[in-house]
């Protein structure tokens, strides 16, 4: 899948991920509007639709466009940048809802090493210290 595409693809998850608590706060918004900005993807009028908040996407298409981005075929990096960019979009406003947390469990669960029969424990604990450095060193660079 080209770079783009790929791109496009994970804006729209970050966007139903901003959803999944039923509104999208001041935090999440302005991460996905900087999102949008360096991917290069604000002229896209499929984007500009999503920041426009004008169609409310449902925690079951957020898992589905999870599942499509992961696939069998995601790389390590793939993964790692569908988690950093969930976890950064979560952690933005500083509250993390249930359905939030429940869609970082989903998707630490797709995590090609689990996935591989690698300790779920360690996984966990991995994933969990990298969410932590990642909204760590975004509240750094603000």
């Amino acid at each position: 899948m080209k770079t783009l595409d790929k791109n496009k693809q994970l804006f729209k998850i970050l966007c139903s991920a901003a959803w999944i608590d039923g509104e999208i706060q001041q935090e999440e918004r302005q991460y996905l509007h900087k999102m949008a900005e360096q991917h290069q993807l604000g002229e896209d009028p499929e984007i500009r639709a999503l920041l426009s908040e004008a169609v409310q996407t449902k925690p079951d298409e957020c898992y589905r466009l999870v599942e499509e981005y992961v696939g069998d075929q995601a790389t390590e990096a793939e993964y790692q940048e569908l988690i950093d960019a969930v976890s950064k979009l979560v952690y933005s406003d500083s509250v993390i809802d249930t359905e939030e947390a429940k869609l970082l469990h989903k998707i630490q669960a797709l995590e090609p090493e689990v996935k591989n029969g690698k300790s779920p424990l360690q996984q966990v604990l991995k994933s969990i210290q990298k969410m932590y450095r990642g909204a760590i060193a975004e509240l750094d660079s603000d």
